[in-house]
């Protein structure tokens, strides 16, 4: 049943598939009329709404059975046609008498069967009238025992004549059934259009979530932005609080151990080991200034192999399961890999954990990075654990971040990152 499909089909299926357009159209008739009910019933209610409490008592249930209405024309049209409508917008529940006569949807679903009861009805006669004109044709034609000497009366005013006259009718009648799929199909374009435009969602709503969309993506952008000046204020700090001093203790023991070269060997190798250690050290704290910063590893060998390194070097066991992820954008590749390094510093400072599990995943269009571990739990996004400017990192790209951390735990961060596969170069 896939009357409206957007790929080609031969001629001769496009015909078949059209007999349930004319299907459809024939039940347009009782559609119309049920539409037809809904309608009277909406005017007496409108008419009686001075009277008190009768012309609500009228419009409110009319207005749900017209709601029910548009649910089933839908059903219809997906069944016969192949053509789905998603439905309007959800609203909120309510009791109030005000609100239920306000809703947009049950007036817009009221409006279609005012329309429908118009269209539905006249197109649906026109068809039972001439597929039950070309029935009794062809029958007279090919079984022309069954008809009286004078012919069959279809209408007071029209009659099927009996004998040679019958064939050229005959002719016409196939050549209208033969034509009927066809010119179905056209018709119930204006159905589809009807109920696309009164039965779907409201394009007001869909303004206004447009709208709220903008709005969030320039907060975002806004986020974003102070997210990298405070990193970079970060690294800023970070160098100059710790490997800046490292270096010049290490350059001030080196100048030491240069004057103590020849007076006391010792003393100078005394130096230069404290200089080696103080060296170290600085490296390790060039490598925590530069946490979440893409490495050259990821750039060259990717996720898997940045990720694993990463938790070589985390002093919390972690294991890593990464399945079928590959190459992705730079962009995806470079936020993934900042939200493990950001999850598992927190777990090393916060969590008091004893194990730690990494996984990404692909899931349709999204790359999904799960941290989970078994510490003490309690993190809270607003708390300045880092996870604020995480959040901010993820929306950036249009994905989402989820943290599950109950007290006492386990905590479970989850990113969904929308992604791009690699060209390749």
């Amino acid at each position: 049943m896939t009357g409206l499909s957007s790929t080609p089909s031969p001629p001769r299926s496009r015909w078949r598939a059209g007999w349930w357009h004319v299907v459809f159209l024939v039940l347009d008739m009782p559609v119309g009329l049920v539409a037809l009910g809904i309608v009277v019933l909406v005017i007496t209610g409108v008419s009686t709404l001075p009277l008190a409490f009768v012309g609500a008592l009228i419009l409110v249930p009319t207005l749900w059975f017209a709601e029910l209405f548009g649910q089933a024309e839908r059903v219809r049209l997906e069944a016969f046609l192949g053509v789905r409508i998603d439905p309007p917008n959800a609203q909120q529940h309510t009791t109030s008498w005000r609100r239920l006569l306000l809703d947009r949807a049950r007036w817009r679903a009221t409006a279609y069967a005012a329309i429908c009861s118009l269209w539905a009805t006249f197109i649906g006669a026109v068809v039972m009238s001439v597929l039950g004109a070309c029935l009794p044709i062809l029958l007279t034609a090919f079984l022309p025992g069954i008809a009286p000497p004078g012919g069959i009366r279809l209408l007071p005013w029209l009659r099927v004549p009996a004998g040679a006259d019958i064939w050229l009718l005959a002719g016409m009648a196939g050549l209208v059934l033969v034509l009927a799929p066809l010119v179905a199909a056209r018709l119930t374009c204006v159905d589809v259009a009807l109920a696309r435009w009164l039965l779907g969602p409201d394009p007001r709503d869909a303004i206004a979530a447009l709208a709220s969309r903008v709005d969030t993506l320039t907060e975002d952008r806004a986020a974003t932005v102070d997210s990298v000046e405070e990193e970079r204020r970060r690294i800023e700090r970070d160098l100059h609080d710790g490997p800046q001093q490292r270096l010049v203790s290490i350059a001030m023991d080196l100048g030491r151990a240069r004057e103590w070269l020849d007076e006391d060997p010792a003393h100078a190798r005394a130096l230069l080991d404290s200089a080696h250690t103080a060296s170290k050290e600085a490296i390790a704290e060039i490598r925590n200034v530069a946490r979440g910063i893409a490495p050259p590893v990821l750039t060259d060998r990717g996720l898997d192999a940045a990720i694993s390194a990463l938790a070589a070097r985390t002093s919390v066991p972690v294991t890593v399961d990464i399945e079928g992820v590959g190459r992705l954008d730079p962009t995806t590749e470079a936020i993934a890999y900042f939200c493990v390094s950001e999850c598992l510093t927190n777990v090393v400072k916060h969590a008091d954990a004893a194990a730690v599990t990494v996984s990404l995943r692909r899931a349709g269009t999204d790359l999904v990075v799960r941290v989970s571990d078994d510490g003490c739990g309690g993190a809270d996004p607003a708390g300045g654990t880092g996870l604020t400017g995480l959040r901010q990192r993820v929306r950036a790209v249009d994905g989402n971040l989820s943290v599950d951390s109950p007290p006492g735990g386990p905590t479970v961060v989850t990113a969904n990152l929308p992604h791009r596969t690699r060209r390749p170069s």
